[in-house]
């Protein structure tokens, strides 16, 4: 199924098992690529080869820092598309953790690990914003 027949069948099949079959097969496909990058990355880290300069030596430190904190993202990432998949395993993909209500496809397209509705991550944002002020 391709994005567009997704996005065209009737608003009362949202979570039928054709979609929850297109989102599985989505996130198995970002998992994936994720872990491949995550191997990569880790790859490069494993060769770093000290170096006597010491300039040499901050911008590899520098560059290893960076390095890190993108493994860090990218493991993030990949625990959210575990539960991703767990949620769809047990039949609660696609549906607001805060309201109940339909996420919807679009925005399940855009980020597939998404668990809030528009409406309700707009809110978390803004109790957050304010926190943050506080």
């Amino acid at each position: 199924m391709t994005e567009a027949e997704l996005l065209a069948l009737p608003a009362d099949s949202y979570m039928n098992e054709a979609q929850q079959s297109f989102f599985r097969d989505l996130l198995l496909r970002q998992r994936t690529e994720l872990q491949a990058r995550i191997a990569e990355e880790f790859q490069l880290l494993r060769h770093y080869e000290p170096s006597s300069d010491p300039s040499d030596i901050g911008t590899t430190e520098e560059q290893r820092q960076w390095q890190l904190r993108l493994l860090e993202r990218e493991k993030k990432l990949l625990d959210k598309i575990d539960d991703s998949l767990d949620s769809l395993a047990r039949g609660d993909y696609g549906w607001c953790a805060e309201t109940g209500e339909p996420i919807g496809l679009k925005r399940l397209l855009l980020r597939p690990t998404t668990t809030l509705c528009i409406e309700a991550k707009e809110r978390q944002e803004e109790r957050e914003k304010h926190q943050r002020t506080a």
